[in-house]
């Protein structure tokens, strides 16, 4: 049987990134990925299946909601915008470090903006902007209801528009390639003798021997012969299929945990008379029923170099858990432990099950016409309906026999952290150092003390373990490098 220290399952923005960070922090560290496809980040990774926004809480209205004193609650937001910076540091990091690692290819600066239409959304992103711009990271963003700020800041938006609209605009927004920031990065690690990628790989069964290692069986599809691996960490990050690799290790913490699987669309135009006059990412509010993540937004996309626009994400319910899954994917993770929590959530949630059924049945007429709810003078021969995959959100017991269905993302571990499993989706892979720094902080506690780790990772990341936003020169001289680093005009 054949030994290493770290077996990271499915090959995406995540494993990638654990594995870089540990191959920075500890390069004798023995990684491996397992990947059951042809390659890497094919998955929620590939640059049509995610949003590709740097999620910062710049533009997503949901982020900011109303608490019980009618007060716009931005906590949410500045957490989210401090874990983007930590991101954005460790790739500024990789570049100044490797000359290979090209941060043109994979992040662009677009501006952010969050539009509404109405007296009462108008009120609401007013305030929103005066709690936001009381704080460090948000102190530059601007606010217009004036029709030609608008029509500058957005010309597509604003070309027809009769209603009473609004817009917030931060210019240090991004767009991001995940999928190709994912494969520099494995560039990277090919050179390293203690890192292997294996593809076509998938897990079948693992458990946990007394010496609290892992025995992992492993098959391998392109010569259908199954192999064993044994390991000491496992990092569970399959995106959609987590939630069944979890399963599989039948540790006390999956107990209740299931998921509830989100189809969605994009609507994607590459003509270039139209993409070259639109050039922000524009958010707007999601419907009363929707979910969260369904939030409509017009984005301008650079992938591989050429750019496009989609809109959407358009949601419905699905039965499989990634786009190249199954339609038995959702009755495959039925377990007695959770099929109560299971119901609970599918019981409080029969509006938004409602709303998702009848979204798989919408048209293509009905999904321009949300379009021009953004673009008055959308033309439906200039826009293609293209899967936006698969976003598999979480149930998670709750209140003993209950279920509670979260839309972010969450780290299950055993009892001994010496297996972990990321579930959910957004914010995803913006948040993915800091996600991975996490799992690395918990599952190495004995390494992570040392002053030589410590050392490594304020290295990488200069606000490692502190708010930025309360330490006004550090946040300035972190955001100038960072941001030069990167390419940014600030």
């Amino acid at each position: 049987m054949k030994k290493t220290d770290c077996i990271l399952i499915g090959g995406g923005i995540m494993s990638i990134t654990l594995a870089k960070l540990l191959q920075e922090i500890d390069s004798s560290i023995n990684v491996t990925i397992y990947e059951k496809l042809s390659s890497c980040a094919l998955e929620s990774t590939q640059s049509i299946n995610n949003a590709g926004t740097g999620h910062a809480g710049f533009c997503e209205l949901n982020y900011t909601n109303f608490d019980n004193h009618n007060e716009v609650n931005i906590d949410k937001a500045r957490k989210i915008n401090g874990e983007f910076e930590v991101s954005l540091q460790f790739w500024s990091f990789l570049a100044r470090k490797y000359k290979s690692f090209k941060p043109k290819s994979f992040i662009t600066q677009v501006p952010h903006i969050s539009f509404v239409k109405g007296d009462k959304n108008i009120s609401f992103l007013k305030k929103r902007y005066e709690a936001l711009t009381k704080t460090l990271p948000f102190k530059e963003m601007q606010f217009s209801r004036r029709r030609e700020t608008i029509k500058q800041w957005a010309p597509l938006v604003a070309e027809d528009f009769k209603d009473n609209i609004a817009m917030t605009r931060v210019d240090l927004g991004s767009d991001i390639d995940f999928e190709s920031l994912s494969v520099q990065m494995l560039k990277i690690l090919s050179t390293s003798k203690n890192f292997s990628l294996h593809t076509h790989h998938e897990v079948k069964a693992m458990s946990q021997k007394n010496d609290k290692t892992w025995d992992i069986k492993i098959y391998n599809s392109k010569n259908k012969a199954t192999i064993l691996i044994n390991a000491n960490f496992i990092f569970i990050g399959a995106g959609g299929s987590s939630i069944q690799l979890l399963q599989k290790s039948n540790i006390k913490n999956q107990i209740g945990y299931a998921c509830f699987p989100i189809n969605g669309e994009w609507l994607i135009c590459k003509k270039s008379s139209i993409t070259k006059k639109h050039f922000s990412k524009v958010y707007g509010l999601a419907g009363p029923k929707a979910p969260p993540m369904s939030a409509p937004h017009l984005d301008l996309r650079i992938i591989n170099g050429k750019r496009q626009l989609m809109f959407g994400p358009f949601a419905s319910f699905t039965f499989k858990f990634l786009k190249t899954g199954s339609y038995l994917d959702l009755l495959k993770s039925i377990r007695i432990h959770n099929i109560l929590p299971m119901l609970h959530v599918f019981i409080c949630n029969l509006n938004l099950l409602i709303y998702l059924i009848k979204e798989s049945a919408s048209s293509y007429k009905d999904k321009m016409n949300a379009l021009k709810e953004f673009y008055p003078l959308a033309n439906e021969k200039d826009w293609k309906l293209a899967s936006a995959g698969k976003r598999v959100q979480i149930i998670k017991p709750y209140k003993k026999i209950g279920g509670k269905l979260e839309f972010g993302t969450e780290v299950v571990w055993s009892d001994d952290s010496s297996l972990a499993a990321l579930l959910g989706a957004s914010p995803g892979a913006s948040t993915s150092v800091y996600s991975m720094l996490n799992v690395i902080e918990k599952s190495f506690k004995g390494s992570i003390n040392s002053k030589v780790w410590k050392n490594k990772i304020e290295k990488m990341v200069p606000s490692y373990n502190q708010d930025l936003s309360k330490q006004p020169s550090l946040f300035n001289k972190t955001r100038r490098s960072t941001y030069k680093t990167l390419g940014f005009k600030i």
